[in-house]
Parts: structure tokens; C-alpha cells; sequence
């Protein structure tokens, strides 16, 4: 059976739905990845600077449970030359289904993947990195925000980088940064990503490598608790910057981090773990663990628990369902309309009414632009609005993806091809920095997609498609109704 999820990025990767676990060095080995592929989900191995041996045995126990489609992630910047030599030679002997790359877009890399018959996806931080990756042969890209937990490439936020990069590629887009429920999901998709990378929420599962302190961090931590910082750099490229949990370290109470002294606060199987470096708490480590890098993403506040990673991902599959499956049609009725062809022939007799089909199209589409250009706002706004304005702004975000599943779903129903524009509403809004004074924007903009429905609805002689606009010209009208209210209270 189909899920609302599937996007051909799910045939390519060989997974079920289209949620994929990041390649995060040291915490995701093969206890998550499995755990996460019997989900449905798709796994990497976050392999960043491992020996060949522990490459082998990590891939040797996710294939003796039985799980096929998997990936590798590795870090070539990151890396020694030799030893990253050794890494592609041992993924390529090894049949390795994916290879992930990070950071940097290395064309010959990429190249001998490919040859060798593996899939490459890279994940990147601007425009200019993912046309780069795709003409150097990459398979899929995932982009990634600012607001990802760990390293960070780039210097957008998601919904302005999915914004710019979407349109500029071919190839399949993954979206990561600040991810952490169903909602992000559907919002993500909703956008015009194939997926959602998720780092942090499968931190804080019993299946992943991090130590225990850190997983209990996580659970209690809030969006605000996280700051990018270059203080964590040993081991890494200069200049960079990653999220982390505030610390000792990030309030400059344990000294200068670019000094040339060298202090030891950890070790792991004899391998010193130094102050400052991009080493996070693992259940192999001992030392103190407050002063390492702490890493989470700005989605962590809505990470209360420590939940195993099938469960995690089975609620989060529940809930985008739930926003996306917006045709509660019987399955027999949905597969009779479900050919574009079949459905457009009868679309002047039985769907239009008083409006011809050329204009209903085009109708269709500029809401969808513009609840589109919403779920964006909507997408960022909840990172950064305060506890009590929280929950507020992610209904707005649940709403606006649930409208542009809709939309989509009625403009293919017509045999149209859905727009891929956002309206210009959402860098109209992302402009105002007043949180209150954007929210008020924001109702504005409900309020056009409200005048624009009501003249839209009399016009509509399909029952079905009356219904689904009728639902959202209410969800538009309470939710302006709720922030007016906030903004007044």
C-alpha cells in the first residue's frame, strides 16, 4: 500500500518512507541503523575517521539483521588522505549500497563511487555546493540549515535554502536541520523536499552510540539552549562552525579554545579526548563529559524523552500521515480518479461548476504558492518563538502543510502539474524580525488566502473539492481569529 510519504527518493535509497537517520560520526552505528530501517526509515553509518576494521564489523551487523539497504557516511575533509583512501576502497569491496559525503564536494570521489556502482549522496550548505554535487554525479542531495545540530556548512536558514536550492537541482533533495516531529515533516514535503534527515531526535534513542549524558541533555533542553559556535574545532577544518548545548566551554569558563596547550578531559579505548575538540560523549568514553561538544539541533525542544529510535520514528510517520493524508475518499472512489487522464476528461461535466478548468488550475496553484510561502514561515517562526507562542505557531505550520497536500493532490487530480513557486509573501514576512509584528503579517496573508477562497468556493461544483476548501477557509479563519488574540493578550 502507498504511503502519503513515498517520494521517489524512497526508490532510489530502497526504503519505505522517506525519513533518513543522519551519518553522524560515532553515534549512529549499526544498533540505529537497524532500528531505524525496520521502521522504514534509511540509515547511514556515520563512519568519520573509523579504521576499516570497524567499517567492516559496523556493516557486517547491520547485514545480520537482515537489513540491505543502508548507507556509509563519511567526512573527507575530516579525514586523513590514506586513511579515506582506505575507507572508499573498503565501501566499494564491500558492495556499501550508499555512500554519503559531507562538507565537501569532491567530483573524483564521487566519481569513483559511481563507477563502482554505488549510490552518492552528498550533503550540502548553499546553492553553489549542491549544482556542484550534481554535476559532479551525485545521486541526491541533502540540504542542510543552519539550524542543524553538529557541523554546519552553511549559513541559511532551511526554509530560505530550500527556497533557492530546490529550483537550481534535478536530483532528489533531503531536507535536515532543526527537524524533530511529524509536522516537520509534511511542512519539509510540502515545500518540495523528497525528505526529512532527522540527527538529534535519534540522538536521544537507547539505539545510538552517544553516551547517556548526552541523551539525557537532549531531553531536557529547549530550542534557545543551542548556539553555533567555533569553540569545538580540534580534529576539523578551520573556521567552522557547529550547534551545540551550551556548556562550560560556550560561557568561556574554561578558557581560550584556540590556545596551543593540549588538556586531556576524556579518553576512549586510550585515545585522549581533548578540551575543544569536535569529540561528543560516547558510550565508549569516559572523561568529563559537561566540556565535550554537546551537539543538538534547534528542533531539541521538542525532544522531551529518551524514546527508542522504532517507536520515535513510528509517531513521527503517524503524525506527517495524518497532515498529508488530507482525501478521506474510499480506496475504490481514490483509484477510480486517481489517472490525471481519466480524471481531466470529466473535469469540466463534474468538477468545475461555474469556473473552467484553465482557471481553476491557475487558482489552485496561486494558493498553493501562497500556503506554501506560509509553511515556510511557519517553519522558521517556530524555531524561534517564544514557549507561549510555541504551540500557536506550529498549528499555523501543521495547517499550511495539510493545504499544500490538498492543493497538490487537487491540481494532479485535474491533470495539472502543481507549481513549484513559493509566493513572495514569505520573504515579505521573513524580512520583519518583531516576532509579534511578523505574526501580524502573517495573519494578513491568511486573510488574502481567505478572500481568495470565499470567491473561489461558490464557483466549485465538486462536493469533494468544496469540502477540502470549505475545511481549509475555516482552519484559515480560527487560526487568524487565534493569533489576533495572542498578538492582543
Amino acid at each position: 500500500m502507498t504511503t502519503p510519504l513515498h517520494r521517489p527518493v524512497c526508490d532510489l535509497l530502497g526504503c519505505r518512507y522517506p525519513l533518513v537517520l543522519a551519518g553522524m560520526g560515532g553515534v549512529a552505528r549499526a544498533e540505529l541503523v537497524i532500528a531505524v530501517s525496520r521502521a522504514g526509515g534509511f540509515g547511514f553509518l556515520g563512519m568519520v575517521r573509523e579504521p576499516v576494521e570497524r567499517i567492516r564489523a559496523e556493516v557486517a551487523a547491520v547485514r545480520a539483521a537482515g537489513v540491505e539497504r543502508f548507507g556509509v557516511n563519511l567526512i573527507p575533509a575530516g579525514t586523513d588522505p590514506a586513511l579515506l583512501t582506505a575507507q572508499i576502497e573498503t565501501l566499494i569491496a564491500l558492495a556499501v549500497p550508499v555512500a554519503g559525503l559531507f562538507w565537501d564536494v569532491p567530483a573524483p570521489l564521487v566519481a569513483r563511487l559511481r563507477a563502482a556502482g554505488l549510490r552518492v549522496v552528498c550533503q550540502v550548505g548553499s546553492v553553489d555546493e549542491a549544482r556542484a554535487a550534481e554535476a559532479a554525479g551525485a545521486d541526491a542531495l541533502i540540504a542542510q540549515g543552519v539550524e542543524a545540530g553538529g557541523h554546519v556548512r552553511g549559513d541559511q536558514p532551511l526554509h530560505a535554502l530550500l527556497g533557492e536550492l530546490l529550483p537550481a537541482v534535478s536530483v532528489p533533495v533531503l531536507a535536515a536541520g532543526g527537524l524533530a516531529d511529524g509536522a516537520d515533516v509534511a511542512t519539509v514535503l510540502a515545500l518540495g523536499a523528497q525528505g526529512a534527515v532527522f540527527g538529534t531526535a535519534l540522538i536521544a534513542t537507547p539505539e545510538s552510540f552517544a553516551h547517556d549524558f548526552h541523551k539525557r541533555r537532549l531531553a531536557t533542553a529547549t530550542a534557545a539552549d543551542t548556539l553555533l559556535t567555533e569553540d569545538f574545532h580540534i580534529n576539523w577544518p578551520p573556521g567552522a562552525k557547529v550547534r551545540v548545548l551550551a556548556n562550560s566551554v560556550t560561557r568561556g569558563e574554561r578558557g581560550d579554545p584556540f590556545t596551543n596547550t593540549r588538556t586531556v578531559i576524556g579518553e576512549e579505548e586510550g585515545r585522549p579526548i581533548y578540551l575543544f575538540s569536535t569529540d561528543s560523549p560516547l558510550r565508549s568514553m569516559s572523561g568529563d563529559f559537561e566540556a565535550m561538544a554537546l551537539y543538538a539541533g534547534t528542533g531539541v525542544g521538542r525532544i522531551d524523552a529518551v524514546v527508542a529510535a522504532g517507536e520515535r520514528l513510528t509517531q513521527i510517520i503517524a503524525h506527517a500521515e495524518a497532515l498529508l493524508a488530507v482525501d478521506a475518499m474510499p480506496a475504490a472512489e481514490a483509484a477510480r480518479l486517481s489517472s490525471p487522464a481519466c480524471y481531466a476528461a470529466d473535469a469540466d461535466a463534474q468538477y468545475m461548476g461555474a469556473i473552467g478548468r484553465d482557471e481553476l488550475l491557475a487558482a489552485l496553484d496561486e494558493l498553493l504558492e501562497a500556503e506554501r510561502a506560509g509553511a515556510r514561515v511557519a517553519l522558521h517562526t517556530a524555531n524561534d518563538a517564544p514557549a507561549e507562542l510555541t504551540p500557536l505557531v506550529r498549528a499555523i505550520q501543521h495547517d499550511e502543510a495539510r493545504w499544500c497536500a490538498l492543493l497538490t493532490q487537487s491540481i494532479q487530480r485535474l491533470g495539472g502539474t502543481p507549481s513549484r513557486r513559493t509566493g513572495d509573501f514569505c520573504a515579505k514576512a521573513m524580512a520583519i524580525q518583531d516576532l509579534p509584528a511578523r505574526l501580524a503579517f502573517l495573519n494578513r496573508g491568511q486573510r488574502w488566502v481567505v478572500r481568495k477562497l470565499q470567491a473561489l468556493l461558490p464557483r466549485v461544483g465538486d462536493a469533494r473539492l468544496q469540502a477540502g476548501l470549505g475545511a481549509m477557509l475555516t482552519a484559515h479563519e480560527a487560526n487568524i481569529a487565534r493569533v489576533a488574540a495572542a498578538l492582543d493578550g
